[in-house]
């Protein structure tokens, strides 16, 4: 059963100021890799292992998650990581403008809390607001990874992205869906579904050269966007 907490809550929407890169990284200025929803954090703490030439960032919205991870993370002495709690649509937006340029490499979205029914839009993790902030701070050709289990889920997520005119998939990527990973490392979630038989439905975006959205004209936009299976409005 996945845990998940109301975003939209007075607690949750109390914007935090975030440590800067130097406060969280031996070696600041690695290409940098946000993971958006780290949940426990076990995903990334293998990935940083294996990547050490990379600077890997958990955000997460349920704090007892972050201090396990975060606990982790110094066991295993992992200093081109970090965790930091906080709503990604409050907090992140701030932070990532103030990102020396060039430095985000890869940003990733795996398996978010399904709020799925259209009534439950604006807890959804992807908001207009956060991904032209992704867009902002991502230069050209760099990635931005989205993956679900649950196809309500991630269809709308998916809208969003393309009716901003930033992302493009890579050249030559024409299935609807990627068949494998292109990280080297599996989340919790993702090997649960894997042995379960289930789909997963995953696409890998690059930022192209295309200007900003106006924030207004996209706001309009993901008002319009429902997911055809989302019958239950209730």
């Amino acid at each position: 059963m996945r845990q998940h907490v109301n975003p939209l809550s007075r607690f949750f929407q109390l914007p935090r100021e975030l440590a800067k890169p130097e406060e969280l990284f031996a070696q600041s200025d690695q290409p940098l890799h946000l993971d958006i929803g780290a949940a426990r954090g076990m995903f990334l703490l293998e990935l940083a292992a294996l990547q050490p030439e990379w600077n890997h960032l958990g955000v997460e919205i349920r704090l007892p998650l972050v201090l396990a991870a975060e606990k982790d993370r110094e066991q295993r002495q992992l200093r081109n990581l970090s965790f930091l709690f906080c709503n990604a649509n409050v907090s992140l937006e701030s932070w990532l403008a103030a990102l020396p340029k060039g430095q985000l490499h890869r940003a990733s979205i795996q398996f978010p809390d399904p709020w799925f029914k259209r009534r439950h839009q604006k807890r959804r993790v992807l908001q207009p607001r956060l991904l032209i902030a992704l867009a902002a701070a991502l230069e050209p050709g760099r990635e931005l990874f989205i993956q679900s289990d649950v196809l309500p889920v991630i269809e709308p997520m998916l809208l969003l992205v393309e009716q901003s005119n930033c992302f493009e998939r890579p050249e030559g990527n024409l299935s609807p869906w990627l068949d494998t990973n292109p990280l080297p490392v599996s989340t919790e979630r993702e090997r649960y579904v894997r042995q379960q038989g289930l789909p997963i439905y995953r696409r890998l975006y690059q930022r192209n050269q295309q200007p900003l959205p106006d924030l207004s004209s996209l706001e309009a936009a993901w008002q319009q966007i429902d997911n055809p299976e989302n019958g239950d409005q209730s």
